[in-house]
């Protein structure tokens, strides 16, 4: 007979977790508890609430989160019927017949399914412009929820405008789609402002802000960026910096045999071939108009190549950015993604070549992101035409200031000297101003924007108030 539990244990439970609605481990919840019980008592009270309905669980093993469902969240009380089909349903993707037939077979075990290697036919039967993967309803859709309501601007504006969100919000979620257990405020403290979170492993820390320098490499050349070798192999070495055991293999292309953990897909061995197909993807992806298709055809077809030694999902998550962020479209952060989900959708497209359950997450996760944006962006005045033009020209002389860790009277003198040698006569005086209001305003939580890193503001500071 299974023992009761008292409800007052229960609720403790919940509140913590109603503290973080991104959801947190079970060990963040026993050190949050006031009361904490053994963990394994702990672990049989989450089963419980799991069962009930009262709280959803994301993930497997020690990286496991919870949270508190909508329906608990809403009304304070658990739902009726089948309560943890319900609750899940309310933060799962809606699957198509496709979808769930995929989501079925790659659920079953390893050795009950049918071990496949690459099959190039897959990447030579698309033709740009002709085969499409996402739906005419559903490029319009996109195309609809995605554009922002702003005047036509130079290609990255729209990113620009909500970066300090965007490399927040992109980092965690792909980083938690890797099994990072960052949670959103832990990556929000480290990317404003370096603090590491306590208790967790520093090839987290070094993940999220990996993240961090390949999106704002995104955002920052949206002028330059595209599907080509510079764009997708400088992505690679910065996602990857500092996390492999190989250096060299940063931004290479893959040399060695590897294996996908849990899957019974074979990637490519041949260092010729993958080159190769390498290039073709790329120039696939050029060639499609369409900035969705385009999107969704690089998030396909890049880990199914596993073109890199390791880091394939991350580069194929950030590169989908591309023609969104140079088209001035909302950018795709996978926003609620469950992490399970994903997985399965792309060892759906590894093991099966189907793409209707990666199409079912990517539609349901980029109008959750677009969503996302709008309330952002409705929260911003509009730009300043000023700024916009001078952008670059800020951040060179914002960024020598800050790097030269300038105190304000060898600050004004750079400014000034730098605005009399770089800018036209009439604009100057202005330019002079604005450059010194943003050194002013300069703090903590929105330095990023400079292309500064934590370290070199610690020291600029110093001098800067000294």
């Amino acid at each position: 007979m299974a023992r009761s539990i008292p409800e007052e244990h229960l609720r403790a439970i919940e509140e913590a977790a109603r503290q973080h609605p991104e959801g947190l481990t079970a060990r963040q919840i026993h050190d949050a508890l006031d009361s904490a019980p053994p963990r394994r008592t702990l672990q049989y009270r989450l089963k419980s609430l799991v069962d009930s309905g009262r709280m959803i669980m994301e993930g497997a093993g020690r990286w496991a989160r919870y949270r508190v469902s909508r329906e608990i969240s809403a009304t304070g009380r658990a739902v009726t019927g089948s309560p943890t089909a319900h609750a899940r349903a309310q933060v799962l993707p809606p699957l198509s017949a496709s979808g769930a037939e995929i989501q079925a077979y790659v659920r079953r075990p390893p050795t009950a399914r049918k071990p496949v290697g690459y099959d190039r036919a897959f990447l030579d039967s698309y033709r740009p412009n002709e085969t499409f993967y996402l739906s005419q309803a559903d490029r319009r859709r996109l195309q609809e929820v995605g554009t922002p309501k702003i005047a036509e601007q130079p290609a990255g504006t729209y990113a620009r405008q909500i970066l300090n969100r965007l490399l927040i919000d992109l980092s965690w979620n792909s980083s938690r789609l890797e099994g990072n257990t960052y949670s959103l405020l832990d990556t929000q403290r480290l990317i404003d402002l370096g603090e590491e979170a306590e208790g967790k492993e520093r090839l987290e820390a070094q993940m999220i802000l990996n993240h961090k320098d390949a999106i704002e490499f995104l955002v920052g050349s949206a002028d330059e960026i595209g599907f080509n070798r510079y764009t997708v192999l400088n992505l690679h070495a910065m996602l990857a910096n500092n996390l492999l055991a190989d250096s060299d293999a940063t931004g290479r292309l893959r040399r060695i045999a590897v294996g996908i953990e849990g899957s019974v897909f074979h990637p490519l061995e041949a260092p010729p071939i993958i080159e190769e197909c390498f290039d073709q993807i790329l120039a696939t992806a050029s060639a499609i108009v369409d900035p969705f298709e385009q999107a969704f055809f690089v998030m396909v077809q890049l880990p199914y190549l596993q073109p890199f030694d390791v880091v394939n999902k991350r580069v194929s998550r950030l590169v989908a950015n591309v023609g969104l962020i140079k088209a001035n479209l909302s950018p795709l952060s996978f926003e609620s993604l469950p992490r399970d989900v994903y997985t399965q959708a792309v060892l759906g497209v590894y093991e099966l070549n189907r793409i209707e359950l990666l199409r079912d997450v990517f539609v349901w996760a980029y109008e959750r992101s677009a969503a996302r944006y709008v309330a952002v962006r409705q929260s911003l005045g509009e730009p300043d035409p000023f700024r916009m033009r001078h952008r670059e020209a800020l951040h060179q002389v914002v960024g020598a200031v800050v790097r030269g860790r300038m105190n304000k009277r060898r600050a004004a003198a750079h400014v000034d000297a730098w605005t009399g040698e770089n800018i036209e006569g009439p604009e100057r005086e202005r330019f002079r101003e604005v450059a010194e209001r943003e050194l002013l305003n300069l703090h903590e939580g929105n330095f990023a924007r400079y292309r500064i890193s934590p370290s070199e503001f610690a020291a600029w500071q110093e001098a800067w108030t000294g």
